[in-house]
């Protein structure tokens, strides 16, 4: 991205002496250093400008992953100034799906820290003094152009196929002078002067050796009084301790630009962690706008477990755990991953963003729980869909549990049970039988009914247990009398045989397993839809 686009309309920056005097002689301790002498402390720091994307949960894992291994501090920072694209309710999703996943800060917005505020916004005259001392010392310089002059001047370079970038035609003018040539605006941005020996070489911890193209003239002070990323980034991971910055791949070609603002501030700056980025099945970057998966949020909203997608997460850029025997473990707990944790590890070639294998640990996930657990986590679900209300009677959660159990070998996502449990808190009369599960009934369908109703009439429902437990109306017994009326009494084959019997329970073609789906419901429900189904054939 250029940054030219970051020069709408901006404020004049002032060089006053006490804030030159504050920036030299009172620079805020560093709890620590990125040479290992101190606690090692990473920090994200997304935008509020919309849905948290998949790719900040993704940073963050890695992030934690290395800080618990290492007994350090990770801080979540707010980066909120883009006011054009900044989203009010973003921060609070950016907390709720963060948390979901358990990827827990210490220090933040919400929760303090020693080196609140933690949003950007709310750190303004933190970062002036530092751009002053820039454009005092000659590394920065005012810049009038007007949004209209640089769209020109990138479309003759284009056109003319010369390299992007400022033109430098604010360098060493007054306001005065500048304001005498064409494309002036009354409020100036601040810019970098980046020198033509700028170092484009620095280390990373991932890949080593890493170079980088020749940066542009970065605007770092925008028109209203807001930093941009790069200087606001360089100040606030140096104020607030940071050790080690871990981002994604797009801003190596940054890299150079803060590592010359850490020069010639004079400060020590931290070591560098480039991910590998996220990509499409197309190996395109994975984005909001192309694939709905991007979006933080549609994990959940899929019915997908957090510690399902923390799991994923981590096997995109880092190899399986291993056992005893070496063997790979795709299965594995952060825990597991924070303690083995090595950078030297992570691939650096970009993932690919496959949901296939999301969908396969889900399943293995979902299989692992403990069947109340799996069902307290079915809820938020049932209800949303109108299956459940708000508040479950101790009946409701009790039968709820019963269905869980048949269901939990079935699924792969926690969307499917509303369809799946649905049946079993529907009135009789109001169970809807779906147009395909009526169009495969065979024309034997009434007759299986008629024997299913003669044989399962016979069987007591009466328990003599406590609340009449340990009744003979059971799996076991329902399974016996039908199999003795439909497949040996109609010499049906099992495969075919209870087809109609499941559509009449479930008003599907796919249901959990029938015997004991019809235990749960009761007798009076079972032989009542039975019938139902069997009035309207």
């Amino acid at each position: 991205m250029s940054e030219i686009s970051d020069t709408t309309g901006m404020p004049s920056a002032s060089v006053p002496d006490a804030d030159l005097v504050e920036v030299r002689g009172a620079e805020a301790p560093r709890v620590s250093t990125s040479d290992g002498s101190g606690p090692v402390r990473t920090r994200v720091a997304p935008s509020p400008t919309g849905d948290p994307h998949v790719g900040t949960a993704y940073m963050s894992l890695f992030n934690l992953a290395f800080v618990r291994q290492q007994g350090g501090q990770f801080v979540l920072r707010v980066e909120d100034t883009d006011r054009a694209r900044f989203r009010e309710d973003s921060e609070a999703q950016l907390y709720d799906m963060l948390a979901w996943l358990g990827l827990h800060w210490d220090e933040g917005p919400d929760i303090g820290g020693p080196f609140a505020p933690y949003r950007q916004s709310e750190r303004l005259d933190t970062y002036r003094p530092y751009v002053d001392r820039l454009v005092e010392e000659g590394h920065a310089y005012l810049c009038w152009c007007s949004t209209e002059r640089l769209a020109q001047m990138r479309e003759v370079q284009q056109k003319t196929k010369q390299p992007t970038g400022y033109d430098r035609l604010c360098v060493g003018k007054t306001r005065e002078e500048r304001a005498a040539l064409p494309g002036f605006s009354e409020t100036p941005v601040v810019r970098m002067l980046v020198p033509d020996d700028v170092p484009l070489v620095f280390d990373d911890v991932i890949r080593g050796k890493v170079s980088a193209p020749r940066p542009d003239d970065q605007v770092i002070l925008k028109a209203d009084g807001f930093p941009t990323y790069h200087m606001a980034v360089v100040v606030d991971d140096h104020l607030m301790g940071i050790t080690h910055v871990v981002r994604g791949e797009e801003w190596i070609s940054s890299t150079p630009k803060h590592i010359l603002l850490y020069k010639w501030l004079g400060l020590e700056p931290p070591k560098f962690a480039h991910m590998p980025l996220l990509r499409n099945t197309d190996k395109s970057k994975i984005s909001k706008r192309k694939n709905p998966a991007a979006r933080l949020t549609w994990f959940r909203e899929q019915g997908y477990l957090p510690e399902a997608l923390v799991n994923f997460l981590a096997l995109l850029a880092y190899p399986p755990q291993q056992d005893a025997d070496g063997a790979d473990v795709e299965v594995f707990s952060f825990d597991d991953f924070s303690r083995t944790f090595d950078w030297a590890k992570v691939n650096p070639i970009g993932p690919i963003f496959d949901l296939k294998k999301l969908d396969w640990l889900n399943g293995v996930y979902i299989r692992s729980l403990e069947v109340g657990e799996f069902a307290s986590r079915l809820l938020p679900y049932l209800v949303e869909d109108g299956v459940l209300g708000e508040t479950q009677s101790l009946g409701e959660l009790a039968r709820l549990k019963a269905i869980a159990e048949l269901i939990q070998t079935r699924m792969v996502l926690l969307t499917e049970a509303p369809a799946l449990v649905r049946p079993f808190f529907v009135a009789d009369d109001q169970l809807a039988v779906d147009e395909d599960a009526r169009a495969q009934l065979k024309d034997d369908a009434p007759a299986v009914l008629e024997a299913a109703l003669a044989a399962l009439a016979d069987i007591d429902d009466h328990g003599d247990g406590v609340l009449g437990t340990g009744s003979p109306w059971n799996a076991a017994t329902i399974e016996a009398a039908l199999r003795a009326a439909v497949v040996e009494g109609l010499g049906i084959k099992p495969r075919f045989a209870f087809g109609p019997l499941r559509t009449a329970v479930s008003g599907a073609r796919i249901s959990p397993p029938l015997f004991e789906s019809m235990e749960i419901l009761g007798k009076t429900s079972t032989l009542a839809r039975l019938q139902s189904l069997r009035d309207t054939l």
